[in-house]
């Protein structure tokens, strides 16, 4: 059984905890306003730019000389994951879920005998997929001394990827990222950036028509490199929200379980204090009587 001191010692240090976790929590929140409204001021933007793109593309979609960004290489056979995670820990379950989607579509891509790549950006994603697939990951980007993610990250990312389609280094490219829904809600999300997908518009809408100028070939070779910097984008500051919602909700749960540790230790020691200073009345009483 611990002792006195042993309990006292444990009390102070969980109640330190609580004080680091509760920070953490209130720093978590803070970040997560800017955060969410960085990431829900992006999607009408991201929202349009597919539908431009789709309406351009519909209308060249198997002509010749469209580009290989929208109709790709004509093969399905390497695939390149880009696996985006966080740069620290202590956000519950935030990592993990993205990881094991990626997980998942790196063993059946194996199963149907594909090439598989990946690109990891954050160490976080990193750490956890070289245990497996360290063999697979053929570079890792940093976000570790960025503090607020901006377009020109995304562009970067997106510069790599393009130079490495354009080498012949793969022929699919999916990004893989959490959607941010609230607090307690993030959904993993896998979405083709190479060749281009787009989401088929309800049947009820009629189409609408445009004339381009230029035309559609030329506007469509400046569009689709900033679409993909653009899903880049996107899917860095759904993450960067996912992050803070997942960090504000595991420190909120870790300060209310160093809660409930800490009633427990003070009961425990106060159920021993009661213990030994009967003892000590005990003996007291019994030397008494000795005499």
């Amino acid at each position: 059984m611990a002792s006195l001191k042993e309990l006292r010692n444990r009390i102070a240090s969980v109640k330190a905890t609580q004080k680091i976790t509760k920070a953490m929590q209130m720093v978590a929140a803070a970040k997560l306003r800017r955060a969410q409204g960085a990431a829900e001021a992006a999607r009408p933007y991201a929202e349009r730019m597919d539908q431009v793109l789709a309406g351009l593309a519909g209308s060249l979609m198997g002509a010749e000389g469209a580009s290989p960004l929208m109709v790709g290489t004509g093969k399905d056979d390497v695939h390149l994951l880009v696996v985006c995670t966080s740069e620290r820990g202590l956000c519950g379950g935030f990592n993990s879920s993205i990881v094991r989607m990626a997980r998942e579509r790196v063993a059946r891509l194996q199963a149907d005998g594909k090439t598989v790549k990946i690109l990891c950006v954050g160490r976080k994603g990193y750490d956890q997929l070289r245990r497996v697939y360290g063999g697979l990951i053929i570079d890792t980007i940093s976000l570790r001394e960025v503090k607020q993610i901006g377009y020109q990250n995304a562009v970067d990312i997106a510069n790599d990827i393009l130079e490495r389609f354009n080498n012949g280094e793969f022929d699919v490219c999916k990004i893989y990222f959490n959607t941010f829904k609230s607090v307690i809600s993030q959904i993993p999300t896998e979405v083709q950036l190479i060749p281009a997908k787009f989401e088929e518009e309800d049947g009820d809408s009629e189409p609408a028509f445009y004339d381009y100028e230029p035309d559609e070939e030329e506007i469509l070779a400046d569009l689709l490199p900033r679409a993909v910097a653009s899903q880049i984008f996107t899917a860095l500051l759904e993450n960067s929200a996912s992050e803070q919602g997942a960090r504000m909700s595991a420190m909120d749960n870790a300060t209310r379980n160093a809660g409930e540790m800490i009633d427990k230790l003070t009961i425990q020691y106060n159920r021993s204090r009661q213990a030994a200073i009967t003892n000590e009345l005990i003996e007291i009483i019994s030397g008494a009587e000795a005499l």
